[in-house]
């Protein structure tokens, strides 16, 4: 039987550092979903969950060094980057442990049985249960928060859901180091190792979107791959949901008066945003709408002056460093489009942090579509608008996003009717976070966070960072008249588990 290997590559060189694992065969994924499918029963014990998912982010911690070197050899992130995305990831894995302890994730309904009504009620008790398997595809640009040991498969196996990991081709040995010792904290908690499984290879994950056990997935990457995957999910004899956060343009709005007031400040801002992280950031801000005048031109005269003083950076891997130059290379050429500091190739394996400005007037007039597409790496378009009619006509061009920001003065953050709220409402219909006065990099891990938006940002209303991100692996179940020792120990009169419940009628 041929078998392909797979490599860890150095993004720095380009080399391949050593042969990880061999991409699994279609018997390897049936036997790794199968396996999985089989582990729900363990799985079902929520203290045993808690737990586990406690004793993951523990030993995660323990093997920091180890983790943040493989991860860094692998992705070019460097230790500082990914010391904090550890800190992250344990720190959702804790999370959701805390969820799993408290309980209201399981929504318990109950409507008392009530014949005076009309119609009648009859008793009704509703809860949620775990789907299944998930299948979650590991992100490139996050090693760990959004890969192995992420904020996908520590919701699913907090819902109670075993998860198969397709691994992602830029960080295999970082993807293998963190499954074994997710392996570890189940099998120390009396769970089997099979509640996560890691499995490689493109094939591999058409594969796994398929299987006929998988109950939902989620997807963190492009446009292409994601809608490949999402259409694939609901072909299906059976279809599943398929919770992708695709690609984000992230639009930025600076008023006038914000830009009077502080242009230098925003345009530096700006800068540090588009370049965190080699601009490999899903929120990057990719399109940025700036007025025309003397203020404009001080915060994109302070925007040139930081991204020319930027470093050239490694991205994640060759390919993406090659779609990145292509990329800008074709934007630069269109009409009306000018390069203030030219971004693309900083050297053999490098790329250069820059810009690109065009005239609203320009964009609006058509065959500037490029300009509306993620470009992923560091680089943004600056559009000069003559006014709010212009600008809202560029937001009214875009798709669904991750974020959308507006730099206001400090009058306009007063909250009286005007512009700006007008500008909030028009946002708040093309994004799943809003942000004022600051920059969209960076999701903060909360209770109240929102990481999608309207497709072609994400495919469902849903989550991927938070806690309600566990809602994408459950469904609601209804018992009508059931008698008390028959129901769930979730449901029951007397709430053996002490879980948090609403009650209708007496």
């Amino acid at each position: 039987m041929t078998t392909t290997p797979v490599w860890s590559v150095d993004p720095r060189t380009g080399k391949q550092r050593e042969q990880v694992a061999v991409e699994a065969t279609s018997r390897e994924v049936d036997e790794a979903v199968r396996a999985a499918h089989a582990a729900r029963g363990p799985l079902a014990d929520a203290a045993v969950r808690a737990a586990f998912l406690r004793t993951a982010a523990a030993l995660l911690d323990e093997a920091a060094a180890h983790v943040i070197e493989a991860a860094d050899a692998e992705t070019a992130l460097g230790p500082g980057r990914l010391t904090g995305e550890l800190a992250r990831t344990t720190g959702q894995l804790r999370a959701f442990a805390d969820a799993v302890d408290e309980g209201s994730y399981l929504d318990v309904r109950i409507d008392r049985a009530d014949p005076s009504l009309s119609p009648p009620r009859p008793e009704l008790r509703r809860y949620k249960v775990p789907l299944g398997v998930v299948a979650v595809y590991a992100a490139s640009n996050f090693p760990l928060a959004f890969s192995v040991p992420g904020g996908d498969t520590a919701s699913a196996l907090a819902a109670g859901c075993p998860v198969v990991v397709k691994a992602h081709p830029d960080h295999p040995a970082t993807s293998e180091l963190c499954a074994s010792l997710l392996r570890r904290a189940a099998v120390a908690n009396g769970l089997p190792p099979e509640v996560v499984a890691v499995v490689h290879g493109f094939d591999a994950g058409l594969e796994l979107i398929r299987h006929p056990l998988v109950a939902a997935a989620g997807f963190t990457g492009s446009i292409r791959g994601g809608r490949a995957l999402f259409d694939a999910a609901a072909a299906r004899p059976v279809p599943i949901p398929f919770h992708g956060e695709l690609g984000s343009l992230n639009p930025v709005v600076v008023t006038p008066a914000a830009a009077a007031e502080r242009a230098e400040e925003i345009g530096a801002g700006l800068a540090a945003s588009v370049t965190l992280g080699v601009g490999q950031f899903c929120v990057k801000p990719g399109l940025v709408l700036v007025p025309d005048g003397a203020d404009g031109d001080r915060l994109t005269g302070e925007l040139t002056k930081a991204l020319g003083e930027t470093e050239p950076g490694v991205l994640l891997d060759h390919r993406m460093r090659e779609n990145f130059v292509s990329g800008v290379r074709e934007r630069a050429a269109l009409p009306g489009v000018e390069a203030p500091v030219t971004p693309g190739s900083g050297g053999e394996h490098t790329v250069g942090a820059g810009y690109l400005t065009v005239r609203a007037e320009d964009l609006l007039g058509g065959g500037h579509d490029a300009l509306l597409e993620e470009c992923f790496g560091p680089v943004t378009v600056v559009v000069r608008y003559a006014g709010q009619g212009e600008a809202g006509a560029v937001l009214g061009r875009l798709g669904g996003n991750l974020s959308a920001t507006l730099q206001l003065s400090a009058a306009e953050t007063e909250g009286a009717p005007g512009p700006a709220a007008e500008l909030i409402g028009q946002v708040t219909g093309l994004a799943g976070r809003i942000v004022v006065n600051g920059w969209p990099t960076g999701v903060a891990v909360a209770p109240a966070q929102h990481h999608g938006g309207p497709y072609p940002a994400a495919t469902s209303h849903s989550t991927s960072v938070g806690g309600t991100a566990i809602e994408r692996w459950l469904r609601p179940v209804a018992y009508q008249s059931v008698p008390d020792a028959l129901l769930p120990a979730e449901l029951r009169e007397a709430n053996p588990l002490n879980l948090p419940r609403r009650v209708t009628g007496g």
